[in-house]
């Protein structure tokens, strides 16, 4: 790791000499203290936090690759304009859907007739997700979850399946 450019990405370039001149590496940086930023010469508080709270996201980056666990991007300071490569943000739905009143029917139910019970719902939900152009990520137990990328439309698949009151004026179409 270049630490001269992890300095500068955090708007601290000035500290990239002192970095150098101490031997701090990608080995070193995720052990620094408080203590040892004041030793490196950084004297202002606000940057000796910014930098810590950075280092602590690579140790928690670098933990959760040690895991074999694909961490979570974190969102860093990129100046306005400064970027034309940027990613782009994109809201999605994602819908839990559970057969109401599951532990009540369990047992009551022999298991086989549980199973199936279960399984003829979960075909049928997952039925709908598909005609609604979704897609079932998972099934477990008496529930599925369905992400869809939201496209930019008037309704949402969500507002369609809603069931509309007779008093709302509005048809179900």
């Amino acid at each position: 790791m270049d630490v001269g450019v992890w300095l500068r990405s955090l708007g601290l370039g000035q500290y990239e000499a002192a970095f150098r001149d101490n031997e701090v590496d990608g080995a070193v940086l995720p052990k620094l203290t408080l203590d040892d930023l004041k030793d490196l010469g950084v004297a202002i508080v606000g940057h000796r936090r910014k930098i810590i709270s950075a280092i602590e996201e690579l140790n928690a980056a670098s933990s959760a690759r040690a895991e074999g666990v694909n961490a979570v991007p974190t969102q860093r300071h990129v100046p306005v304009g400064t970027s034309s490569d940027a990613a782009e943000r994109r809201p999605i739905t994602v819908m839990f859907c559970d057969l109401v009143g599951s532990t009540s029917l369990a047992a009551r139910l022999d298991a086989e007739d549980w199973r199936n019970l279960v399984g003829s719902y979960l075909d049928a939900a997952s039925q709908g997700v598909t005609g609604f152009g979704g897609h079932v990520l998972k099934r477990l137990g008496d529930g599925l979850m369905a992400p869809a990328i939201r496209k930019r439309r008037r309704t949402t698949p969500s507002a369609r399946c809603a069931p509309r009151s007779p008093s709302s004026g509005r048809s179900r179409s």
